[in-house]
């Protein structure tokens, strides 16, 4: 009888099942992104509000991790759209036909500097590189006022830097230090990062790691991008405040692309477009700081904390980064990383 009981429930949860109504699947749009946590969450709903039919599935990595990952899936592409990245390892992927052209409804607003010339890539925000610092332990007038301040003795085993290698963040700062000091000629540049090397106390895998490490005052000071400053400290409500550098600061164009040959390229030009609508560029200024490439809000809907912000740009050269980025970075790790003490 219990056998009988136990079949009848069995058939009747098969039949409830069949007849249910299925979920229409949703279509994945894959992300290669060096955006923050942050970003993402705010992001993700907002887009999958608007387009129910779409799901967004992100995997996060530093920007030349991204570049090397797509150059390595070519054949087989993974991924649908590249979320933030420097203008050098987009245009490395532009070279090497990594990435679609594709010319979005903003393009006229967007200045030639900020984007490619053939529609593979764009600038989607402004990060400038500034000075980091834990603000527990430091006044804004006792940490560095500048870039050379940084190689001072008084500064000695007080600075924590994120792996620089796999970010693109860190080597645009770099290679905008060699550029500083000679130009297309990186020996100064070299002599430069070897006295950052002898005062850096340690290096850290991933930028979570790094706020860990100056939150803790292992490191009190850092070099980081403006925007990410500003979420630890404001969202986060992490010890960190920022210094603008005196001589300047790199203002590092972050970008977006779609995948040469992507599964989901309608989706992906959706998400392209959707980065920079009114109401989503009104909410990533507002909540993330971001600095847009695009021009879409009325000037009134600018929130206060950017028209306040006073940037001092740093003249470089991008072509000469992008061309000696690569080369410049293998020297600094193969020769200086941790070699200064």
């Amino acid at each position: 009888m219990n056998r009988k009981i136990f079949l009848f429930c069995a058939l009747l949860l098969v039949m409830l099942f069949c007849c249910a109504p299925m979920a229409e699947a949703k279509e994945k749009i894959s992300i290669y992104t060096g955006r923050g946590q942050e970003i993402l969450d705010i992001v993700q709903p907002l887009f999958e509000a608007k387009y129910p039919e779409y799901e967004l599935e992100f995997t996060t990595m530093g920007a030349q991790q991204i570049l090397e990952r797509i150059r390595a899936e070519k054949a087989n592409p993974q991924a649908d759209f590249w979320w933030g990245g420097t203008p050098a390892a987009f245009q490395v992927a532009a070279k090497e036909d990594l990435l679609e052209p594709y010319k979005p409804t903003f393009a006229d607003k967007v200045a030639p500097e900020y984007k490619d010339p053939d529609d593979k890539w764009y600038g989607e925000m402004l990060l400038p590189e500034v000075i980091m610092y834990n603000s527990d332990a430091l006044t804004p007038d006792k940490a560095p006022q500048d870039w050379d301040d940084l190689l001072k003795p008084d500064f000695k085993d007080m600075i924590v830097i994120r792996g620089v290698l796999a970010s693109g963040t860190m080597r645009t700062i770099y290679c905008a230090m060699i550029y500083r000091q000679g130009g297309a000629d990186p020996a100064k540049g070299y002599e430069w990062l070897s006295k950052l090397d002898a005062n850096t106390k340690k290096y850290t895998e991933n930028p979570a790691a790094l706020y860990l490490a100056m939150e803790r005052q292992e490191g009190l000071i850092s070099l980081w991008n403006l925007q990410d400053i500003l979420i630890q400290q404001v969202t986060n409500e992490k010890p960190f405040g920022y210094v603008m550098p005196k001589s300047g600061a790199p203002i590092l164009v972050d970008g977006i692309g779609i995948v040469k040959n992507a599964k989901n390229a309608a989706g992906a030009k959706k998400f392209f477009e959707f980065l920079s609508e009114p109401p989503v560029l009104k909410v990533l200024i507002e909540e993330t700081f971001q600095i847009p490439v695009v021009p879409n809000l009325p000037e009134s809907e600018y929130p206060q904390w950017l028209k306040d912000l006073k940037i001092i740009p740093m003249k470089v050269d991008w072509a000469v980064l992008a061309d000696n980025e690569k080369d410049w970075m293998q020297h600094w790790d193969d020769n200086i990383k941790g070699k200064g003490k």
